[in-house]
């Protein structure tokens, strides 16, 4: 009996480890890159699959074969599933802000947009820009600047976004020193951040400061500095694709 329970408990131990939730206060997210691809969101899913069907598998070399391989398949229809949910998301996250999800790499460069929301097969992105998001200087949004973050708040109150990880990031132009746009970018974060938890939403919430170090374009000009002036909201289904957006 106890050997029948082994195998079981193990693979939940495995589930636990490799998709297991952010838990505030000190710990420290993943950076993973190359968040590119269906083929990508698909093999994770396979490989977890695999791991399981071979701790789940017989003992015998060609049972274990058979049980990677049918975890292999199921994992990968996961990952898939995974990804057209984050397909989904994005798309509702969009038509909450009045706009389209926008994958183009050179979407956040067109001064046309400022709300660009995108999607990779590891997060939700959504980007404001807005000309008058903050004051100089100053961290808290405006009051239009709220009010458009708000919008966002119904979908991310539906029960498909329950467990989802949120991060909120700023990022400032290049005038002044690094580090006082460190601490104003952090500050704008937090800012935004508490934005949607004075909101109602329950979800672990992260902010992080990127200073001037990410510019969507050189720094060259004001119309450029403009366009560096933003911050991003992240969406993470699990901590496993966080990534450190100010590399």
């Amino acid at each position: 009996m106890k050997k029948i329970l082994f195998k079981p408990l193990l693979a939940s131990s495995l589930v636990a480890i490799m998709l297991g939730g952010c838990v505030e206060g000190g710990m420290t997210m993943p950076t993973i890159k190359n968040a590119d691809g269906t083929s990508n969101r698909a093999g994770t899913g396979a490989v977890l699959g695999g791991i399981l069907g071979a701790v789940v598998g017989g003992s015998t070399a060609n049972h274990s074969k058979k049980r990677v391989a049918i975890g292999g398949i199921a994992g990968a229809a996961i990952g898939a599933a995974i990804g057209y949910s984050l397909d989904q998301q994005a798309k509702e996250v969009a038509q909450t802000l009045n706009t389209n999800v926008n994958n183009s790499p050179t979407a956040e460069k067109n001064p046309a947009n400022e709300i660009v929301v995108s999607n990779t097969d590891k997060f939700v992105k959504i980007m404001f820009r807005d000309p008058m998001m903050f004051r100089t200087n100053e961290s808290i949004p405006t009051q239009s600047a709220q009010a458009e973050i708000r919008q966002m708040i119904p979908a991310l109150k539906k029960p498909a976004y329950a467990n989802m990880i949120i991060q909120t990031v700023g990022h400032t132009d290049s005038r002044g020193s690094f580090q006082h746009n460190q601490s104003l970018s952090e500050a704008r974060a937090s800012s935004v951040g508490n934005t949607l938890k004075n909101s109602g939403i329950t979800n672990p919430l992260y902010s992080r400061g990127c200073s001037f170090s990410k510019p969507v374009v050189p720094n060259t000009s004001a119309s450029n500095m403009a366009l560096n002036r933003r911050v991003e909201i992240y969406l993470y289904p699990n901590q496993q694709t966080v990534i450190d957006p100010c590399i």
